[in-house]
């Protein structure tokens, strides 16, 4: 059974995939599923939507250090102590510090 049609000619495919890659392009941060942006309602105060996107960037961080972590600790002992992996350490600890002073942010 052939599959029903979409768009009526070529033309009108192209521009629904043009209209996809600019709204993809325009938002990167939310072309993966696992990432959700941040709805940005005109009629909350500026002082709530911060605290939300510090908020979610300290969830961020967190998912991003934990992948890390887990990325580095897959690799063999040989790896980890190469150049490759001291470098990759050093990453870690950046975004462990960076993570620490979203969370101070979120804090304060």
């Amino acid at each position: 059974m052939p599959q029903p049609r979409i768009y009526t000619s070529g033309a009108e495919r192209q521009v629904a995939y043009r209209r996809r890659k600019r709204a993809a392009a325009l938002h990167p941060q939310t072309n993966t599923s696992a990432l959700v942006g941040l709805p940005r309602p005109t009629h909350m105060p500026g002082t709530v939507r911060w605290r939300q996107a510090v908020a979610q960037a300290r969830g961020l961080l967190e998912m991003v250090e934990q992948e890390m972590q887990d990325y580095f600790g897959d690799r063999s002992q040989e790896w980890q102590e190469s150049e490759r992996g001291e470098s990759f350490q050093e990453r870690i600890d950046a975004m462990t510090e960076a993570k620490d002073m979203v969370e101070a942010l979120a804090s304060a």
